[in-house]
């Protein structure tokens, strides 16, 4: 989650992981702006991007708010190097990805032998360029990169696939939508789902949170980055926030997570164009214009 302000911090909500990674990126940014990024922007956000967020004016503070856990990875492996049971692959995370990658590493001279070609024979359907990414990095040819949400790639998959193929595999998190998997089943597409890690709240959010409030105050803008970071982050906001919280200014990465944030009873100044850092940077700065 992002809160953007001019000359002032912006939140970004991400792993501890990522948190991590990222204070490399920082120490070559200027000193005047401190800025990380969540999972999602990180992976889709090249320098040019940070450079654009900096000449902006905006500076950011990382506040880690959520912890994953891989889990089924045995099963994952097995259903992962059959792909002829299946009749393509579908990544709606990153981290799914990363689940298959650390199955795939385990059995690298299998995957480049035949494994890796016979997937590539099939579709494998992604949202966003952030997953894509991760996808050919494996050596896959992804499609769909370019839906944006699941509602809209379900689409893509629904108007391309045969009714009489394997089911199409779907390794997923523990805190999914169920809009794919719907509509997929109503239109007859087969699918099989597999929970390859789960979602947590941080546990050193609120501390994080209460830290960051005592000494910056309350921020300017929120943008969050998922539903899940609506769900565990919105309650510890409006409370620190207190009276002020009609005073800061919501943006949201995705329709998916606009949606989250409505439900919550907010009011979005700011829905990013395209998923990207350097959409939703201009969404908001236009919003605290």
């Amino acid at each position: 989650m992002f809160l953007y302000r001019t000359s002032i911090p912006i939140y970004t909500y991400c792993s501890s992981k990522l948190a991590a990674q990222f204070q490399t990126i920082l120490k070559n940014l200027p000193k005047t702006m401190n800025l990380e990024m969540s999972v999602n922007v990180l992976q889709d956000c090249p320098l040019s991007c940070l450079q654009e967020l900096a000449a902006l004016g905006h500076k950011a503070t990382l506040i880690p708010v959520l912890s994953f856990k891989f889990v089924s990875l045995n099963t994952l492996s097995d259903k992962i190097f059959q792909p002829e049971k299946h009749g393509g692959l579908i990544f709606t995370s990153p981290r799914a990805v990363e689940a298959v990658r650390m199955c795939v590493e385990e059995r690298k001279r299998e995957w480049d032998g035949s494994v890796k070609e016979k997937w590539n024979s099939k579709s494998v359907y992604v949202v966003g360029k952030a997953t894509a990414a991760l996808v050919q990095n494996l050596g896959l040819n992804p499609l769909g990169e370019d839906s944006g949400t699941a509602d809209v790639l379900s689409k893509v998959i629904i108007e391309r696939e045969d009714r009489n193929i394997p089911p199409l595999f779907f390794p997923c998190g523990s805190i999914k939508r169920e809009v794919l998997p719907t509509a997929l089943k109503d239109n007859g597409v087969p699918l099989e789902t597999l929970t390859v890690y789960q979602t947590a709240e941080h546990p050193d959010l609120e501390k994080n949170l209460k830290n960051y409030f005592a000494e910056q105050g309350v921020p300017a803008s929120v943008a969050f980055f998922s539903p899940s970071g609506v769900k565990f982050c919105l309650d510890v906001v409006r409370r620190l926030s207190g009276e002020r919280l009609n005073h800061i200014k919501f943006g949201a990465i995705g329709p998916t997570t606009e949606e989250a944030m409505r439900a919550e009873g907010l009011t979005v100044s700011a829905v990013a164009l395209k998923p990207t850092a350097e959409h939703l940077s201009a969404a908001i700065s236009t919003a605290l214009q």
